[in-house]
């Protein structure tokens, strides 16, 4: 039996708004892969990575992908000897909204879905194509 849809909008309306600051151990980090049974490899804005564990109330219910940003508490296995660093407390879903907070790491720099290239050649976006006889025809 799925969630409920009052659960479900709770969660998402949850994430949808960044705290005002971030509480001792919480950091920003960034989604490189998932390992499987609800574990994900992060990367903190120091270029260190972790594996994190995702909490049942977003499983199912929000999705990250690659280059996801999320919220992680690094004290949450402190006690516990395991290889787990930590667990995702939120999913940053507005990004925008996000950016624009103190705490948001210039490490995490957006990635366009289409790179520029060497920029050898010039772009033809929005030209007329050249006609096929370039000189005038008599």
């Amino acid at each position: 039996m799925p969630k409920p849809k009052r659960h479900l909008q709770a969660t998402a309306e949850e994430t949808s708004t960044p705290p005002n600051s971030l509480k001792e151990g919480e950091v920003l980090a960034q989604v490189i892969k998932g390992e499987g049974k609800n574990l994900y490899v992060v990367e903190l804005p120091e270029s260190k990575k972790l594996l994190v564990e995702l909490p049942s109330r977003f499983r199912s219910t929000i999705w990250m992908k690659r280059g996801s940003v999320v919220l992680v508490n690094t004290m949450a296995f402190e006690d516990r000897e395991n290889k787990l660093g930590g667990e995702i407390i939120n999913i940053v879903r507005d990004e925008k909204i996000w950016r624009k907070q103190s705490y948001w790491p210039p490490t995490f720099i957006r990635k366009t879905a289409y790179p520029n290239d060497s920029g050898d050649e010039e772009s033809t976006v929005g030209k007329i194509p050249p006609s096929e006889g370039s000189g005038s025809e008599d």
